[in-house]
């Protein structure tokens, strides 16, 4: 069934990591052991839905899964594009699948406009507005910008009904600059959301009070935007949460974000404490600190890994175990190893210790781009 050079892979771990890196390097995967120990084994329904959003936006992949859904076997296509609509499993957010679209967007063969339906705000995936805030201004510095580029929420959607809509448009690109992102710069401002569906608009109201509480002893430029929709746009779930955005004098940006319990689910959640407990998060993300904040490691490495055969740098914090793993596919995939340094500094700047990462990107083209 598998080429001989099929890569093998073992689990249902860093599973978006291995197809998304498959269709990119036009090397076909086959994971086996998919939860086989488990009392419900093979792959779950949102991995299913993800495989389904790989085949529309890819021409000719081949997919092929057991009877027990343990093994998979998947051969890429060329990436296609065009203008696609996907409705989400609700038990994953958008941002489970926008991560990868955002990867894998630049290198198609027509522009991607994707409509896609489902949960906008969770407690798992990272949130539409903080890729908006955050992975769209990292991709500029790569050189994917243009008219029609910008990730657009229509309608919220909390779990666990969904509901929500969200728009992603991305211009296409024959190569990618190399990066230089090495000084991080000063905190000059934050910025957030704090949003609430289905729910009293006071609750927005408290949770930025709560971390402006925490955050003006840090900064006093700051301003969190609330966003309170009603009717068809609130989705189908009431809930609320917040997303906060730090940005530097140098364009780096570091965020985080949390997010109510699903109704019905877990503990609840008072408005004032998950606004202080997400300032929080943001002065650890700040602490960490490097260029690139936690949630986007994996992208900046892979768009360094696929830039022109010249040098690209970056200063992070410190790598996360999804971050590291995907060191090791990138490895795998395009046969590419970075250079790892730490970097340390003076007394006066505090924080973690920070990590320099270098490679030569392996002079990735989009082959679907006409040359004009």
């Amino acid at each position: 069934m598998a080429a001989a050079h099929c890569l093998c892979y073992e689990g249902c771990n860093f599973f978006r990591q291995r197809i998304v890196l498959a269709t990119l390097s036009g090397k076909p995967v086959k994971i086996r052991g998919i939860r086989a120990k488990e009392d419900s084994p093979g792959i779950r329904d949102f991995e299913a839905s993800f495989i389904r959003l790989i085949d529309k936006i890819t021409n000719g992949s081949k997919i092929e899964i057991n009877e027990t859904g343990t093994t998979l076997y998947y051969q890429p296509g060329l990436l296609f594009g065009g203008s696609v609509d996907h409705d989400c499993n609700p038990h994953r957010g958008i941002g489970y699948y926008l991560e990868s679209l955002i990867c894998l967007a630049p290198f198609m063969k027509s522009p991607l406009k994707i409509v896609l339906r489902g949960v906008t705000n969770d407690q798992i995936d990272p949130s539409v507005d903080l890729l908006k805030a955050t992975a769209v201004p990292l991709m500029k510095r790569f050189g994917i910008d243009g008219e029609h580029f910008e990730i657009k929420i229509v309608r919220r959607g909390m779990p666990p009904g969904g509901g929500g809509e969200v728009v992603f448009s991305c211009p296409i690109r024959k190569v990618l600059r190399p990066l230089q992102l090495t000084e991080p710069g000063k905190i000059k401002r934050i910025r957030g959301v704090a949003f609430s569906v289905r729910v009293s608009p006071q609750i927005a109201n408290r949770m930025v009070d709560s971390a402006r509480g925490i955050l003006n002893k840090f900064i006093p430029d700051i301003y969190i935007y609330t966003d309170h929709l009603k009717g068809a746009n609130s989705g189908k779930s009431p809930g609320f949460g917040l997303s906060l955005v730090a940005e530097t004098t140098d364009g780096c940006f570091l965020s985080a974000e949390l997010a109510s319990s699903p109704q019905g689910q877990g503990p609840p959640v008072l408005p004032e404490d998950l606004g202080t407990n997400c300032a929080k998060l943001l002065l650890e993300e700040i602490y960490r600190g490097g260029c690139v904040d936690s949630v986007n490691q994996s992208l900046v490495l892979l768009f360094m890994t696929l830039g022109q055969q010249d040098v690209s740098k970056v200063l992070l914090g410190p790598l996360s175990p999804y971050t590291i793993e995907f060191l090791r596919h990138l490895r795998s995939f395009f046969q590419i190893m970075f250079k790892i340094e730490t970097r340390t500094y003076d007394e006066e700047q505090k924080g973690g210790e920070k990590i320099q990462l270098t490679c030569v990107g392996v002079g990735f083209s989009n082959l679907s781009k006409t040359i004009k």
